[in-house]
C-alpha cells in the first residue's frame, strides 16, 4: 500500500489511461486474495495457486464488478470501472469471454485507483463484500 506521500488527488489518478489504473489494480487485488489464502490455511504452494486462480480469473471478478455496480459503489468509482471496462485496446485472452474481461479490468482499474488515491479502508471494504456475496465456481 501506498504512504500517505505517494498518493495522489482523486483529480490526478483520473488523469491516467484505465488500463495504467487496471495494471495497479490487478496487484492490488490478487495480493488481497493471496493474504486471504494464506491466512485461511497452511498449505502447499501449488494449491495456493489453484485456489487464487479461481478468485483472479476475469469471470469471477466479472461476477464481482456486477455485484458491486448493484448499488455498492459512488458515482465517482461506477465512473472509474466504466472507464476502465469500456478501455479500448483491451483483448481477451481465449480462457475468458470478451464481456467477462472487460468487466474484469474494470474492477480491476477501480482497485488501482482507489490505490493510488490512498483509499485502502474502502479496498478492503469492497473486497469483503465481493468475498462475502460473490460465490466461486469450482469450474476453470
Amino acid at each position: 500500500m501506498l504512504t500517505p506521500d505517494e498518493m495522489i488527488s482523486a483529480d490526478d489518478a483520473k488523469q491516467y489511461s484505465p488500463l495504467t489504473l487496471a495494471f495497479l489494480g490487478d496487484c492490488v487485488y490478487e495480493e488481497l486474495v493471496r493474504t486471504e489464502l494464506v491466512l485461511k490455511a497452511n498449505m502447499p504452494a501449488k494449491k495456493l495457486h489453484a485456489e487464487a486462480v479461481k478468485l483472479v480469473r476475469a469471470v469471477y471478478q466479472s461476477e464481482a464488478a456486477h455485484f458491486l455496480l448493484e448499488g455498492h459503489l459512488s458515482e465517482e468509482e461506477e465512473y472509474i470501472f466504466k472507464r476502465g471496462r469500456n478501455s479500448s485496446h483491451i483483448g481477451a485472452p481465449k480462457s475468458a469471454k470478451n464481456s467477462d474481461y472487460r468487466s474484469a479490468t474494470g474492477l480491476e482499474a477501480l482497485f488501482g485507483f482507489l490505490a493510488l488515491t490512498g483509499r485502502n479502508d474502502r479496498i478492503k471494504e469492497l473486497y469483503r463484500l465481493i468475498r462475502e456475496s460473490v460465490a466461486v465456481s469450482e469450474q476453470p
